[in-house]
């Protein structure tokens, strides 16, 4: 499977903009969890971010952490969910992304953390809770195995600090769009658009913004600020929650279209164009 940058760079030849999905691992159960990849897989999306469940999501809203408290007390085990990926991951275009805290990886160790999710096909890793000035060991580890870590730049980043985020990070930049945890917004801060033109300004690597983006209308007006990629999270995980298995993974299906759609250049002028 392509790695991150070269996915993006192939998008960016196309002048296409990324839409990734974000779900938790093992809600309501790793089956589901398994058949949603390959629906986002064949529905739109460009890359997938798959959160393994914790249980102390700092950075997580509600809608996650719920899903992550039933993905942990029906025992998903990280285990599961890489055995899950191994099955999958051969039959997807577009490559994993696996978002898990800093614990788990030091626990299991990194070397051996980064070299079970390698063997597997990952290809992309976030660890929300990791400082910058920690990070060097194991972007340095990971970059051996073949694996990028993303780093997040905040709204309250300074231009010092997100200049040298933007050096370090892999893959591409994660822009957090709001001040606080994941979850649905009603509307997009205008500050993003100053956030963007500022990382712009200090980097080529591709910029993906993400938080509290949940609507179609949402994800074209983030496009055309200027983002490379569009991370949607708390409303696949709220739509793969509703009902039963099978009325979640339509409801997934439905969503990914939509929010494809609103960021294809084509479609979404005639799509969005009145928004």
């Amino acid at each position: 499977m392509t790695s991150i940058s070269h996915h993006f760079q192939t998008l960016k030849n196309r002048q296409q903009c990324a839409l990734i999905p974000f779900i938790t691992a093992g809600d309501p159960n790793l089956e589901t969890t398994a058949e949603a990849l390959r629906i986002l897989d064949r529905n739109g999306a460009d890359f997938i971010e798959l959160g393994v469940p914790y249980s102390d999501p700092l950075a997580d809203g509600p809608v996650i952490q719920a899903a992550a408290t039933r993905a942990l007390q029906r025992g998903t085990k990280l285990e599961q969910v890489l055995e899950m990926l191994q099955a999958v991951i051969p039959s997807l275009r577009a490559p994993i992304i696996l978002f898990t805290y800093y614990n788990p990886i030091l626990y299991r160790g990194i070397k051996s953390f980064l070299a079970e999710i390698a063997n597997v096909g990952v290809r992309g890793l976030v660890v929300p809770d990791l400082p910058l000035e920690e990070a060097e060991e194991l972007i340095q580890t990971a970059a051996s195995f073949g694996i990028e870590v993303i780093l997040l730049v905040a709204p309250t980043s300074s231009q010092d600090r997100i200049e040298a985020i933007a050096r370090k990070s892999q893959g591409f930049i994660y822009l957090v769009s709001v001040t606080g945890v994941t979850g649905m917004r009603s509307q997009i801060q205008l500050r993003v658009k100053d956030l963007i033109t500022e990382l712009r300004s200090v980097t080529d690597k591709p910029i993906g913004v993400g938080f509290g983006i949940s609507a179609p209308e949402q994800a074209h007006q983030v496009m055309e600020w200027g983002a490379d990629a569009v991370i949607v999270g708390s409303a696949f995980v709220k739509k793969l929650a509703s009902g039963s298995p099978s009325e979640g993974l339509q409801a997934v299906e439905k969503l990914c279209q939509e929010l494809k759609a609103a960021i294809t250049p084509t479609a979404s002028l005639q799509k969005v164009g009145s928004v």
